[in-house]
């Protein structure tokens, strides 16, 4: 089995993550699992709607390279899920988003489930995610920590970084346990590697999800799915296969 992880960092800038992910990807999936993990040129170093779009952008095109090389399964580790519907409807493959495959699994571990998100510009984006998906009956909030993208990479490299970031991380957290959440999503790679890495990570019994792990294992589950019972992506409505002279000019 080929996965192809499509995320929208920067291998130089981001390096002490991406090592850590690819590290957990071996260790979590099968043994027959092969994988590569790519990443966007330009980065989504800002927040603004033209960002999310043109990595959305990327990852359709992306999408399509991997079915021509062979790839089995594409899983966009990108929280925000730009694009995922299009990219669906792009490939014959299965195609999965970050966002929306640990968000529905975080709703099968408690009643209600609250996002903690790296930087207070991203709660918008998950906001109009949760309303995306039909969850707002079942998330208790959004909370972000005031930081950086770079303080934690900082906390990926240096003990000293990441036990400054942890205590304003765990104070956004129990806030939203004190809202009535049973889950913490981080939501984001760069947050749940840091924070959700850990086997068996919590706060007061509320368990903290790991995602990068939940999309990898979704990939294999995906595909043998496909194979063994037929199950695949509808073709109705947003996902139906686009004319080929539609998916022409959209690459040209």
């Amino acid at each position: 089995m080929k996965i192809w992880f499509q995320g929208a960092t920067d291998r130089a800038l981001m390096s002490p993550y991406i090592a850590k992910v690819e590290a957990h990807f071996k260790a979590v999936l099968e043994a027959d699992s092969t994988f590569s993990f790519n990443t966007t040129t330009p980065p989504a170093t800002t927040t603004h709607a033209l960002t999310e779009y043109r990595v959305g952008r990327n990852f359709i095109r992306n999408a399509v390279q991997a079915e021509k090389e062979g790839y089995d399964v594409v899983a966009v580790t990108h929280f925000q899920d730009p694009g995922l519907s299009e990219a669906k409807s792009a490939v014959g493959i299965p195609v999965l988003g970050l966002g929306e495959t640990t968000l529905h699994f975080s709703l099968t571990l408690g009643r209600k489930i609250g996002l903690v998100t790296i930087n207070p510009a991203f709660i918008p984006w998950h906001e109009d995610q949760i309303l995306k998906y039909g969850m707002q009956q079942r998330v208790v909030g959004v909370r972000a920590v005031d930081a950086s993208v770079l303080d934690y990479i900082d906390a990926f490299a240096n003990r000293s970084s990441f036990e400054k970031l942890n205590p304003l991380w765990e104070k956004e957290c129990r806030k939203l346990l004190d809202a009535g959440a049973d889950v913490i999503v981080p939501a984001g790679g760069i947050p749940m590697m840091l924070f959700g890495g850990a086997k068996g990570a919590n706060i007061d019994g509320a368990p903290i999800v790991n995602g990068m792990t939940v999309i990898a294992k979704a990939a294999e589950m995906a595909v043998k799915l496909r194979q063994h019972g037929g199950i695949a992506v509808s073709r109705r409505s947003n996902f139906a296969r686009p004319p080929e002279k539609a998916l022409k000019e959209f690459l040209e």
